[in-house]
């Protein structure tokens, strides 16, 4: 069965026209500062180049209203919450009509905080964490540790549909979805040629690699 994907920290419509078009189910765009942080009239031209596949902002340590002001600007069709976010401001998002992912860093997060994550989520990343970087947005290289990432992932409630992050690349993505068995794999530095740069042939051959993945039972 198939491994859906999102190609993350787009810069450029382009990588946005190529991904969407060999497959990638959700793309993202950083709100949240570094190098490939855009701007809503930039992750606009984005969004209206990924012929209709839902895009999310990535945000980190913004209020309910500056996420909803950015996503109407934008047009974006979801929030990836990286912040302190809790359940209330999840909710308020769902109820504008935005698709809601929750980030649970691995293994800092203990299963109470998993649990606490899946409420009014529609999906729980997995990601490293980061030392002295609590909010980062991903597209550091920074590979997730799999077991933990597995121990994470059994311990979150059945129904709730789980995404994995955390330096994925095309060499190391098959072992990763067997091992973890996540719902949807995310990638940003793990298919560029430069930072906010996607190599066609990586972004290409991992879409391919998700899509004849085979999770573990």
């Amino acid at each position: 069965m198939a491994v859906e994907a999102k190609i993350c920290g787009l810069t450029r419509a382009a990588d946005a026209a190529l991904a969407a078009s060999h497959g990638a189910s959700r793309l993202g765009v950083i709100f949240a500062g570094g190098p490939r942080e855009r701007t809503p009239a930039q992750a606009r031209e984005i969004v209206a180049a990924a012929g209709g596949v839902p895009v999310l902002g990535v945000f980190g340590a913004h209020s309910v209203e500056e996420i909803l002001a950015i996503a109407g600007a934008a047009r974006l069709a979801g929030a990836q919450l990286h912040g302190p976010s809790s359940v209330e401001v999840a909710r308020r998002l769902r109820a504008e009509g935005l698709e809601v992912w929750r980030v649970a860093r691995v293994p800092a997060d203990g299963p109470a905080m998993l649990v606490t994550l899946s409420e009014e989520a529609d999906l729980v990343l997995l990601e490293p964490r980061l030392a002295g970087e609590p909010l980062a947005a991903g597209g550091r290289g920074v590979a997730i540790a799999l077991p933990a990432a597995r121990e994470a992932r059994q311990q979150l409630p059945p129904m709730i549909r789980v995404g994995l992050a955390g330096g994925l690349t095309p060499e190391t993505l098959a072992a990763a979805i067997r091992l973890v068995g996540p719902d949807l794999v995310d990638v940003s530095s793990g298919v560029e040629g430069a930072p906010g740069i996607k190599d066609p042939a990586r972004l290409i051959r991992f879409l391919e690699i998700a899509r004849d993945a085979h999770p573990a039972a």
